[in-house]
């Protein structure tokens, strides 16, 4: 081995050896800067236990069910290998700080008419970009607001997940309710047909009353049928939310009850301020427009001058021969004309730039209306919820005095069946009022980007279980 060999290899492996001890290689630390899985504003909760990816022998939660989607749902996954995609991509640009080492070896045998001989070289090359007007940082600029932008992705993808999750969870809780408030309508209505048929018996009773109150009872089982069904397919579509087979068994807990409150009601200027400052998908459009601008940068630095220093030893033998020898020199390299290459590939970064601007004020704009919609529509709902509480009170106690007025004989069978169908009804209204607030309240969280698992620790702020 040439000498010079053997007393430059325990340089290159000192130069080497980092990236040897780091393993699978993150000497820039680029790893640090992702987000958390499966996403930094759901911090508190991946740090308490590993990614949950079986359904709890207990009643499933709410918060339960959204573990499980976010866990198992592929999207998440992908969200996170594309941040991880940038952060590696920041890892490459910020290399081109660096300087770069290469050995030579080569060994070959001249021939001609007066003599054969064997030939050898080696050459070892330090080469290092001194000054590059700008290029590497924007590159680094693009590479990091490029990361910034998948990872505010990330989060808002895990934010959509996670309010999905929730209302394929309170669907499947108001299907749930809905089996039992028409079963207790079906008992309601066989008390009446077994009213009707004793009155009927007893002669005080024509013929039609039984008739009528026969065909509410049919209806009510028909409806409690149905209300069955909706309740299978609703757990069904929430299995495969959380990434099971739709006929996997689970059981839901119950959801507290409590009296609606008005918390989230406040100066709606607030609430649109606070969204375009915490809203991922809007965090994510800023990055993009910020990336661009450093591409627009970038595509100017590369028309530029750049100084490069070059150095390292060589070594040659030649027929026996053997020489050593070394260079160091700077190189500067000045592009004087491209075919005008650079001058378009500014106007098109420019361009770009212009279009990921009118991405971000298009979202900026839309981020206001989708909070005023999910804020008005949570006002309706908590409104809905006050008044639907009223309204079954009042139901129950126009059901009662119907039934008893009937058995006392002086009310009709279609007075009776009135108002056990206005109860029916407004129990179902009931429900749907509660999944609306659930729903509603969450989508709400969300519009503003704050939609995480402390919506879910605070005590519920609406009868969730009719």
């Amino acid at each position: 081995m040439p000498k010079f060999l053997c007393r430059t290899l325990p340089v290159l492996c000192c130069l080497a050896a980092p990236a040897w001890a780091a393993g699978l290689a993150d000497p820039f630390a680029t790893d640090a800067l992702l987000p958390l899985r499966p996403s930094p504003s759901l911090s508190a909760r991946v740090g308490e236990a590993p990614c949950a990816t079986e359904i709890p022998a207990t009643p499933l939660n709410a918060i339960d069910a959204v573990d499980l989607a976010l866990c198992n749902h592929p999207q998440t996954r992908e969200t996170w290998a594309a941040a991880r995609v940038q952060a590696a991509l920041l890892g490459v640009a910020q290399s081109a700080w660096l300087p770069d080492l290469d050995a030579r070896l080569a060994s070959g045998r001249n021939f001609s008419e007066q003599r054969n001989e064997n030939q050898r070289n080696a050459a070892l090359t330090l080469s290092w970009l001194l000054f590059d007007f700008g290029q590497r940082s924007a590159n680094t600029e693009n590479a990091r607001q490029l990361l910034s932008a998948a990872a505010s992705t990330q989060n808002a993808t895990v934010q959509t997940l996670f309010l999905a999750a929730l209302q394929t969870y309170y669907t499947a809780q108001a299907t749930r309710a809905a089996v039992v408030a028409t079963g207790e309508a079906e008992r309601a209505a066989r008390e009446s047909f077994a009213a009707a048929e004793a009155r009927y018996q007893a002669g005080i009773a024509t013929p039609a009353d039984r008739l009528q109150a026969q065909t509410a009872l049919s209806q009510a089982r028909l409806n409690r049928i149905k209300a069955e069904g909706d309740a299978r397919n609703a757990q069904g579509a929430l299995a495969n939310a959380m990434g099971f087979d739709a006929q996997q068994k689970f059981q839901l807990a119950d959801i507290p009850a409590a009296s609606p409150e008005a918390a989230f009601q406040q100066d709606i200027d607030a609430l649109i301020a606070e969204a375009r400052a915490r809203r991922p998908d809007l965090q994510a459009a800023e990055a993009q427009f910020k990336a661009a601008e450093a591409g627009v940068d970038l595509a100017r630095a590369q028309g530029r001058p750049s100084i490069t220093l070059s150095t390292g030893p060589t070594w040659q033998e030649l027929g026996g021969v053997a020489t050593h020898g070394g260079n160091v020199g700077l190189t500067l390299n000045v592009p004087l004309f491209s075919g005008f290459e650079t001058t378009y590939r500014v106007r098109s970064a420019a361009a770009q730039a212009d279009v990921r601007a009118a991405q971000r004020d298009r979202i900026r704009s839309q981020v206001a209306l989708d909070v005023w919609r999910a804020y008005q529509s949570l006002t309706t709902a908590t409104e809905s919820l006050k008044t639907t509480a009223d309204l079954v009170a009042s139901a129950e106690q126009s059901e009662r005095v119907a039934l008893g007025r009937y058995k006392a004989g002086v009310g009709t069978v279609l007075d009776l069946l009135t108002a056990q169908s206005a109860l029916a009804s407004a129990r179902l209204q009931r429900i749907q009022a509660g999944l609306d607030w659930h729903v509603y309240r969450a989508t709400l969280a969300q519009s503003v980007g704050a939609l995480d698992y402390t919506l879910l620790q605070a005590p519920a702020a609406a009868e969730g279980n009719p």
